[in-house]
Formats: C-alpha cells, sequence, structure tokens
C-alpha cells in the first residue's frame, strides 16, 4: 500500500510538473498584454528610446570610370568607284545600235564617274526634267490652278482658263464633290445663278492668261496636223482632245466653252448664242470655281507618262511666274533663270520648248545629272516630285514595256526621249551595294528603223548599273 502511495504522489507531482511550462508561459502572455493596455511599463521604466537609423558601413573605395571610348569607328560611306563603274559599262557601250552616245554617270552627290561623248545633244523629252524641276522651284509642290466663271453683267457669264493642264471635261461621277472638271464648274454656276433667279445667259470665254503662238515655229508643221500635240492654250479640257477620244481639237478653248455651255443646258440654264472669245472684266464677280490637283502631282503625271501637252502648260507657268510672260519665249527663259538659281550648270544648252518636242534643242547630258542631283538633295525639298514621278522599269509609264528579262527591272528609275533619230534615259540606279548612281544616256544619229535597238541598248546600259558592284 506504502509502495502504491507513492506511485501515486509521484505521478501528481510528474503531472504538475508538466503544467508548469504552459502556466509559466500563459502568465507571461498575461502580463505582457497588461503591459501594453495599462501602459505599465512606459510608466515604470520611462518611454523607450528612438530608435536611431543604422550607421552605413562605409564599404569598398572605387575608382572613378574613364571615358568611354568606341570600340570600333563607323566605316565612311564610300563614293562608287570610277573603274568599277568603267569596267560595268565596257561591254553595253560598245553596242553599235548606240550611235553618237553621250554618256554621264554620277553618284547621287558628287562629280562624274563618267562621261563619254562631248557637247551638246538632242534630248527630247528628258527635257522635261529641267521644265518640271523649274515649276517646282518657283511655284512650290502644293501650288494648284484654277479655272472660274464670272458674272460680266446681269445675263452674261465668262468661263476664265487659270492654265490648269488637266482640267477634265467629265465629272469622274455625277454625284462625285466637285473636282476640276467643265462638267462639275457648270453645275456650280447653275445653283449660283439660279439662286440669283437668273435662268438665261450668255457664255463668254477668256483663254488670254497665256500670250504667243498656241504652236511653237520650232517644230514640225505636222506634229499638229497629225495629232501629235494640241495647240497649247489657258483654257482647254482633257488637254484639247475631243470628248470622245478620236482626235486633238484645232482651237482648244472654244472647243472648252462649248461643252461648258452644253452642261449649263443639262443643269437647266437656257444658253444665247454660240460661247464668244472675249476677255474678262478685272474684278467680276466670281460665281464658280474648280481647282486642279497640287503641282508636284501634275508632276508626277506629265514625267511617267512624259505628257507634252501638260510639260508646255507647265513652262507658260514658270514664265508667268518669272516674267509675266506666258509664252513659249518666257517659258524658256524662265526656265534658264531657274536652273541658274538652282546652281545647274547649262554648258551653253539651248531649247524651244517645255516638252523638248523641237528638234532644235541641244542639251548637255551633265545638265540633266545635275537636274537630278539637285531634286534629290536634302536642301530641296521642293524638288522631290521630279524623282518620284520617274517611270519604274518595267512597271509604270514610258517604262512600263520596257526592260523585259532584264536586271535593271524595277531597279531603274528614269525619264525616257523619243524623237525620230533621238533615243534618251535619263534617272537613278541602284547598284548592288545599294548605292544610287545618277546617268544620263543619249543617243542621236538613231537609224529610222533602230529606235527600238537604240532603246534596247539604254537598257542595257542600265540595267548594267543596278548589276554593279561600284
Amino acid at each position: 500500500m506504502v509502495r502504491a502511495d507513492r506511485r501515486r504522489r509521484r505521478g501528481f507531482a510528474g503531472a504538475a510538473f508538466r503544467w508548469v511550462p504552459v502556466v509559466l508561459v500563459l502568465a507571461l502572455f498575461g502580463a505582457a498584454v497588461a503591459s501594453y493596455h495599462f501602459d505599465v511599463a512606459t510608466r515604470w521604466f520611462g518611454a523607450a528610446p528612438e530608435p536611431q537609423p543604422a550607421t552605413p558601413s562605409p564599404g569598398p573605395t572605387l575608382p572613378t570610370p574613364l571615358p568611354a571610348r568606341p570600340v570600333a569607328r563607323p566605316a565612311p560611306v564610300a563614293q562608287p568607284g570610277v573603274a568599277a563603274v568603267r569596267r560595268a559599262l565596257a561591254g553595253p557601250l560598245a553596242d553599235p545600235a548606240l550611235a553618237r552616245l553621250h554618256a554621264v554617270v554620277s553618284p547621287l552627290h558628287g562629280p562624274a564617274l563618267l562621261t563619254a561623248g562631248h557637247g551638246l545633244a538632242m534630248p527630247a523629252s528628258t527635257l522635261k526634267l529641267l521644265t518640271t524641276a523649274a515649276a517646282l522651284h518657283v511655284l512650290g509642290p502644293t501650288r494648284t490652278f484654277t479655272t472660274r466663271v464670272v458674272r460680266q453683267a446681269a445675263h452674261t457669264v465668262t468661263l476664265v482658263g487659270g492654265g490648269d493642264p488637266f482640267l477634265a471635261d467629265r465629272a469622274p461621277k455625277p454625284t462625285a464633290a466637285p473636282d476640276a472638271s467643265l462638267q462639275s464648274l457648270a453645275r456650280l454656276t447653275a445653283v449660283r445663278l439660279k439662286a440669283t433667279s437668273v435662268t438665261r445667259v450668255r457664255v463668254d470665254y477668256d483663254a488670254s492668261l497665256f500670250t504667243g503662238p498656241a504652236v511653237s515655229p520650232r517644230w514640225p508643221a505636222g506634229y499638229v496636223t497629225g495629232q501629235v500635240v494640241s495647240p497649247v492654250t489657258a483654257l482647254w479640257a482633257d488637254e484639247g482632245v475631243a470628248a470622245d477620244g478620236s482626235r486633238r481639237v484645232a482651237d482648244p478653248a472654244a472647243t472648252a466653252a462649248a461643252d461648258f455651255a452644253s452642261y449649263l443646258r443639262t443643269d437647266g440654264v437656257r444658253v444665247i448664242g454660240s460661247p464668244r472669245n472675249r476677255t474678262a472684266r478685272p474684278g467680276a464677280h466670281e460665281l464658280a470655281r474648280v481647282t486642279s490637283v497640287p503641282l508636284s502631282e501634275i508632276v508626277q503625271r506629265v514625267l511617267e507618262t512624259s505628257d507634252n501637252q501638260g510639260a508646255e502648260v507647265l513652262a507658260r507657268q514658270v514664265g508667268l511666274a518669272v516674267s509675266g510672260q506666258a509664252s513659249f519665249t518666257g517659258g524658256v527663259d524662265g526656265v534658264r533663270q531657274v536652273m541658274g538659281e538652282l546652281g545647274i550648270a547649262l554648258h551653253g544648252a539651248r531649247w524651244y520648248d517645255g516638252s523638248g518636242l523641237s528638234r532644235a534643242d541641244r542639251i548637255d547630258p551633265r545638265t540633266l545629272v545635275a537636274v537630278l542631283q539637285t531634286a534629290a538633295s536634302p536642301a530641296r525639298p521642293e524638288l522631290r516630285a521630279v524623282l518620284t514621278g520617274l517611270p519604274v522599269a518595267s512597271f509604270t509609264g514610258s517604262l512600263s514595256g520596257r526592260f523585259d528579262h532584264l536586271p535593271g527591272s524595277g531597279w531603274v528609275r528614269a525619264k525616257t526621249g523619243t524623237l525620230r533619230g533621238t533615243s534618251a534615259l535619263a534617272g537613278l540606279a541602284t547598284d548592288l551595294r545599294g548605292r544610287v548612281l545618277v546617268f544620263a544616256f543619249v543617243s542621236n544619229h538613231v537609224g529610222d528603223l533602230g529606235t527600238l535597238d537604240a532603246e534596247g541598248a539604254l537598257d542595257r546600259l542600265a540595267s548594267a548599273l543596278a548589276t554593279c558592284r561600284c
């Protein structure tokens, strides 16, 4: 019994000993809660000191970094090499189809790498490069041309030509917004007349903005009678081509006025008699107007399609802006003056029109290259349409049917020039190194049956530049 009682007491004592840690933990927790709740620690021992930021260790001392030095210097862009260009063109230059060839090749910016032939050459339509560059410089790429209708008297209106080279006869769509067409202009005029209760008028027309002969005395007589070109006037529709496209009309201004009167009748306005050629009174009240596309778009179309009529109108606009003389002579003098302002040497050139149709025109091919180089200059952004308007080999405009199966296809952009006995090409080619080369090739004294052969030889010359590692 005694032994059992001792074991019982030891069991109670062991159990009590095991509960001591638990009791101590609970007691300490209760004390902490009470201290926090009743702020006992602060009252007994005072406020705890504010924590101080740790003082950072000084750490290692690093040396001052040295200035960075380039590990490699950009290589300067090398200009195309003279020897490489000569090697690339040696074979194509010897083509017998190229009679009396004038050739100049230059980098986009810099002196000539190759010249062949000397003196002046008949440029044909490459002359349009000078005309369009002059127009862009003196007029600006955003310039537009306006065709107006003014009221001369209560029942007389005058159609006034503003020298829009691409004034159309019909609107693209009957419901289209007013565009540069006689049909749209007549519609606007009829609305204004009816708004003032006028339903009967006489129509006059005024094409006096351009002066001098409408046909160059330097052109062969057969150009107009043979339907090659229209008489140049400040008022025409569809460049003097009849509405049905069958022929060029003898008097483009009178035909345009007659078509305008016909559209007025369609819009409910009675027209008395036939249109008369009479100059509008200064300050006459304007009834309606239509405006051309910007000059940059006109230039692109003139260059891409080698548009003779458009080029002649632009030459007159240059003459008008420079000297007030919108004639063949005024246009040539104006373009010549602008070339001087642009710093383009003419090397004794002489020419008589804006299109290059005259067989008396003579240009040094170096001048054609200089025009293209100037148009590519960052200092002359107004001339950029001279480059963007160039036809693309095998794809657009007057080059769409050329360069077939040649490596220059798509890599050459150039203005063409073709007259009897002359074939020319002036433009840009990108070589295999991505460098742009500027070239002008003019072949005179081509036989009457050799035009296609000469064109093919010129295409091979330009393609040789496109495949050159110059």
